[in-house]
């Protein structure tokens, strides 16, 4: 049998994938390798796109679809085991593995940067009680336009997300311009520290201002109850569906030159360039009842109140597409990969299918077709949800090679 791979001839989407997992290091001997590197990753990313979430699945996944792996890779060997598999990715270094990601997301994706959303969240049973670990906390940066994970850092068991979130910056700024870009982030992070860190890589802040700010919070009711209506930029917007009515009013004032002013009090707080503060007005009309909140925000973006309304309800993208579908989707909380650096290496890999399926726009459902067969469809097709996006991937393997190729293949 000839297993000499034909991805000497592979689409270039998929050779910009195996360039970049060529670049992690193997510091196995030479002669003692029986699984490539590359293949072992390129294994664990094809069957978590195609419906696998262990170890075990994966490795059987492989084992099953070994000529269509070979389509791309030697494999002279055959797949390892799901042991192997978790030994190997436990060995992988986490800071190495998310450099080849940022770079091959800028790569395949590479048109500037408009709103970027920094959230965190927890692999739930990634802890390790016999060692005193706690669970997974991972950083992630989401472009909310094209909903796209653009890069991610493990929070520090010591510390939290203020600590990680300058770390990612600095290094989604390394290789890709953030200038102009408008990046938001929960009130966990308004503080000058990561202000003057956005700001330093030449992006725009939009900080949620909670009571973590009480001080800040105070001066910012008071300034919009002071303000004239002619001094505020206002902005309504309305939504409808799941159940309900939703009118959200945005109000933004730029007259914030009180922020550096010259007094001093214990607890002051001072963020560089900030140029407006926001407040949003939310109206939420349920079934029987009748729902009112008001959220505050400072930013040293010049945008107007529709675009910051905008970028605002954007920021949530990253809890109900990224978040969300990692637990639900992808079982992220269920897994239960602990030793070394598998949970993070395998986090990544699931960013690494999450960012494919998003991008198969290809996968549609047909137009809805009308009652009569006289009309037209009068609605586009519709796409299909990630969920069975993976099970079509692992229903046909042609399905999950464009799917691997994606658009520019």
């Amino acid at each position: 049998m000839n297993l000499t791979p034909s991805c000497l001839a592979r689409p270039s989407g998929l050779r910009l994938l195996l360039d970049h997992f060529s670049r992690i290091e193997d510091k196995r001997s030479p002669e003692s390798v029986a699984h490539r590197l590359d293949e072992v990753v390129l294994v664990c990313v094809c069957a978590t796109i195609a419906e696998c979430d262990s170890f075990e699945a994966i490795s059987d996944w492989g084992q099953a679809h070994l000529d269509f792996l070979r389509r791309f890779l030697p494999f002279v060997w055959g797949v390892p085991s799901g042991r192997w598999l978790n030994i190997m990715m436990n060995r992988i270094d986490p800071v190495l593995f998310a450099a080849c990601f940022m770079d091959w997301v800028r790569a395949s994706w590479p048109e500037p940067l408009d709103a970027i959303a920094i959230d965190g969240k927890t692999v739930r049973r990634s802890h390790d009680r016999s060692k005193g670990r706690a669970a997974l906390h991972l950083v992630s940066a989401f472009a909310a336009n094209s909903r796209l994970v653009l890069g991610q850092e493990a929070v520090d068991d010591k510390s939290n997300e203020t600590t990680a979130i300058p770390v990612l910056l600095e290094k989604l700024a390394a290789g890709r311009s953030l200038k102009g870009a408008l990046i938001t982030v929960d009130a966990i992070a308004c503080n000058p520290g990561i202000a003057q860190s956005i700001r330093d890589v030449e992006a725009d802040y939009l900080l949620a201002v909670k009571g973590n700010q009480p001080t800040l919070q105070a001066d910012i009711e008071a300034a919009f109850k002071a303000a004239s209506k002619s001094e505020v930029e206002v902005d309504v917007d309305f939504d409808k569906g799941h159940g309900r009515i939703e009118a959200r009013t945005v109000s933004v004032l730029r007259q914030v030159d009180w922020l550096d002013g010259d007094r001093r009090f214990p607890g002051e707080v001072r963020f560089p360039d900030a140029r407006a503060i926001v407040r949003v007005e939310a109206r939420t009309e349920l079934k029987q009842r009748t729902r009112f909140d008001v959220r505050y925000y400072i930013t040293s973006s010049a945008r107007s109140a529709t675009v910051l309304g905008q970028t605002i309800r954007g920021h949530w993208g990253i809890e109900n597409t990224l978040h969300w579908t990692l637990d639900v989707t992808f079982q992220e909380d269920l897994s239960r990969v602990r030793k070394g650096h598998g949970a993070q290496n395998m986090a990544l890999v699931r960013k690494f299918a999450f960012n494919r399926l998003r991008a198969a726009t290809q996968l549609s459902n047909p137009p809805n077709l009308p009652v009569k067969p006289c009309r037209r469809p009068t609605k586009p097709p519709r796409p299909k949800s990630l969920k069975l996006r993976r099970k079509i991937a692992s229903w046909d393997v042609e399905r999950l090679a464009e799917i691997l190729i994606g658009p520019t293949g």
